[in-house]
């Protein structure tokens, strides 16, 4: 039987979630900082710790922040693709559309690292973009190649479990199997052997190959639940209530991953990560979901639309442009007259140019896409 649903309309709470993801990124988790040295406050310290990366094992809330961005970037991928595979285009045609797009985020890493200075000898070629464009094409080549849902979860089982087998089991030349230290680990080794130029860890890249692939995990969960959620047509509690369900079994499941002695590790984004990186974003996924799209006259999640809307324009030109030297430049007399103040005025200044500057090309409709 033909399907004769509605085509899905845009997810609102997918751009809103991504822009709140980007703002930690570009500025508001240092204004947290700011205002918790200020304030000295101290549930604003408790949050503060929260917006660093943990040195090795572990989990922080800010841990999060990057693979947030890769499963929300997966669920787009139903929203884009699966329009043109209805349409009958060749999955040929596709997959070459997908590396296409995976190869210039690749190169625009290479950029974002200082490439154009053409220092050869200490490029970074591993890169936040590089890192997103392979996984993206993993991801959206499995959805491409795979009809049903249990295709892609088994392409998401077999990379976590490939990547949690070569992590304990693979003797690792001068360490043995299961080191999870930073030189001692599988990812490490293969940095050092196969990826040219400089490695942002020293002894191994934490976007380098292997971290890319096992990020692939993640951005191909984001596709199966993208592609649930757009299989109803509209807002639904049944959707949202079973995600939620799905969420706390990969919480659980990463929880007993590292009860029994194979810990999350960001870093080298192993499979544990993953399974408890895959059941948060899972969750905040919901929330932001049953807070906006059952409600077509929100108002609170414009800002973050904006923002969500011009993710690649934002990241960027926050590397680009030195928005705190901007913000000194209108806001530095207020600042100066604000005493301890003055750098919490600086950073939400850089917050508010950078948002203004986003408001603006969306009213343009113009929007920085590969």
């Amino acid at each position: 039987m033909a399907d004769t649903r509605a085509p899905a309309p845009r997810l609102r709470s997918l751009d809103a979630l991504r822009g709140f993801d980007m703002l930690w990124i570009v500025g508001l988790a240092a204004l947290f900082r700011q205002l918790a040295k200020v304030t000295e406050i101290s549930w604003l310290d408790a949050v503060s710790a929260q917006l660093t990366h943990v040195d090795w094992e572990g989990l922080r809330a800010y841990d999060l922040v990057f693979p947030l961005f890769m499963f929300l970037a997966g669920m787009s991928v139903p929203y884009s693709l699966r329009p043109k595979l209805e349409r009958g285009i060749s999955r040929a045609g596709l997959l070459a559309g997908v590396w296409k797009r995976a190869a210039v985020l690749v190169l625009l890493g290479i950029v974002y690292n200082d490439g154009l200075q053409f220092e050869f000898a200490d490029q970074r070629y591993a890169s936040v973009l590089g890192q997103i464009g392979i996984a993206y094409g993993i991801a959206a080549s499995i959805f491409v190649l795979t009809k049903t849902w249990k295709g892609r979860v088994a392409g998401c089982a077999v990379i976590l479990f490939g990547i949690a087998g070569l992590q304990l089991l693979f003797p690792v030349p001068g360490h043995g199997a299961g080191v999870l230290t930073p030189e001692g680990i599988v990812n490490g080794w293969i940095d050092r052997a196969l990826l040219p130029g400089k490695l942002y860890g020293g002894s191994f890249d934490p976007e380098g190959w292997l971290c890319a692939v096992s990020a692939a995990a993640l951005t191909l969960g984001g596709v199966i639940a993208g592609d649930y959620v757009r299989g109803w047509g509209g807002p639904s509690y049944t959707a949202a209530s079973r995600m939620l369900i799905a969420g706390t079994g990969l919480l659980f499941a990463g929880w007993l991953c590292w009860q029994f002695g194979y810990p999350p590790i960001k870093a080298a984004w192993n499979s544990t990560f993953n399974l408890l990186a895959g059941g948060i974003c899972t969750w905040l996924f919901v929330v932001f979901y049953l807070l906006i799209e059952f409600k077509p006259d929100t108002r609170w999640s414009f800002p973050f639309e904006v923002v969500g809307m011009n993710p690649l324009t934002i990241y960027l030109g926050a590397r680009i442009i030195s928005f705190p030297e901007v913000s000194a430049f209108f806001f530095g007399g207020v600042a100066g007259r604000c005493g301890d103040w003055g750098v919490v005025v600086l950073a939400a200044g850089v917050l508010l140019i950078e948002w203004l500057i986003l408001w603006y090309l969306w009213r343009k409709k113009t929007f920085l896409r590969v």
